[in-house]
């Protein structure tokens, strides 16, 4: 499972609640479930000017680019010196002196220099079981090496003429077969195909929840939906992360457009969090920002199994709605935001200070959120 970063826009808030609401440090903390030491590291950090602070990061970022780089180079020319018998032989030549170097450099930084792509080299690292298989994996290593040379522009036709030139008797449909099973394809150009475009999704997941709103756990399943807030600027578009076990908002994020780091965002912020150990399945409706790659990649690389409301059906997602209309009742239809950040930041009360930590919720007989799943916590303890 991978390990996401830390929401920037919770810490800041968080940090409003110490410098401008004058609140104890240890109540904040409290609160929000972080430590003491980590809420006294951001005010440090964001009650500096934000001018003062890019200033910090962009040295810190240019610092770190400036040893990468330095890095790159050292490597690139250790590797030149060791390797300068090898660089026009053959691939396979490359091949053997890159298994030789692996112990002291990396495989990526070695075929980078010598001009290998790193599938063509494990390709030819692995044994197959067959003789047709273990000669496919070796032509599969030319072939990349020729679709590399190319500047990946080349389809099967040129990388078959170019296997011909150097002595491969081997089929076009051959190496067609093979590009098609690596996902190598040539250079068409920016031009959109013809086809329909709208409408439904080209990525719909299926209804697993099936309207089972109760669970016995947490981090079984999250429910998550986006909603927007009026604010004389425009619009701030608010995504949730809520789980149904609690109804608790583990993820949030809210930005001016609602673009799929919206939903991407709130998801990340859900997984630093509550940090799952096993698999948890995501529920949401079809919008695009769920059905985007960037969204399923999320999911994929963090243990994450999605499900999507029938289309156009809102009750297969009634608890992310239901918040939004406690969200709207309470509190956003009370107030009049002048500005994006007066809502953020009302939002942000609203949803850490009152939702979570405090809130009385009826599905929890009567205990917010956080109560309910520290007495659930309890009672595992006791048994």
């Amino acid at each position: 499972m991978s390990n996401p970063r830390n929401p920037e826009e919770f810490k800041i808030q968080a940090v409003n609640q110490v410098i401008e609401k004058k609140l104890p440090v240890a109540d904040v903390a409290a609160r929000l479930g972080v430590s003491t030491h980590s809420l006294y590291a951001w005010v440090k950090r964001y009650s500096k000017p934000q001018e003062e602070r890019q200033q910090g990061d962009d040295q810190q970022a240019e610092l770190r680019r400036l040893r990468a780089e330095l890095k790159r180079v050292t490597e690139e020319r250790d590797i030149f010196k060791k390797g300068r018998r090898v660089l026009c032989q053959g691939v396979r030549l490359k091949y053997a002196f890159i298994k030789q170097q692996a112990a002291d450099y990396s495989v990526r930084r070695l075929c980078l220099t010598l001009k290998i792509h790193p599938s063509g080299y494990y390709a030819w690292l692995s044994e197959p079981q067959s003789a047709r298989a273990k000669d496919d994996q070796r032509l599969l290593g030319l072939i990349k090496h020729s679709w590399l040379e190319s500047g990946g522009v080349y389809g099967y036709r040129k990388i078959h003429d170019d296997l011909r030139e150097i002595g491969e008797a081997c089929g076009r449909h051959r190496v067609a077969r093979l590009m098609r099973i690596e996902g190598l394809r040539s250079q068409t150009g920016y031009r959109r195909r013809p086809g329909k475009y709208g409408g439904k999704p080209a990525v719909a997941s299926p209804n697993l929840l099936k309207r089972q709103f109760d669970v016995v756990e947490p981090n079984t399943v999250w429910v998550t939906d986006i909603t927007y807030i009026r604010t004389y600027e425009g619009w701030l578009y608010l995504a949730v992360v809520l789980d149904l076990f609690s109804r608790q908002v583990v993820g949030w994020s809210m930005k001016p457009q609602m673009t799929s780091d919206l939903a991407n965002d709130a998801l990340l912020m859900a997984v630093w969090r509550r940090k799952p150990k096993q698999e948890v399945m995501v529920h949401s409706d079809q919008g695009s920002q769920y059905s985007s790659s960037d969204w399923r990649s999320f999911l994929k690389a963090n243990n994450l199994v999605a499900s999507m409301s029938r289309r156009g059906n809102c009750h297969d997602n009634a608890v992310a709605e239901s918040f939004f209309q406690l969200l709207k009742r309470e509190r956003i239809k009370r107030k009049i935001y002048i500005t994006r950040e007066d809502a953020r930041g009302d939002v942000f009360d609203y949803i850490e200070m009152f939702y979570n930590a405090k809130r009385r919720h009826g599905f929890n007989n009567q205990l917010s959120p956080v109560k309910f799943e520290k007495r659930y916590a309890a009672s595992l303890e006791s048994v």
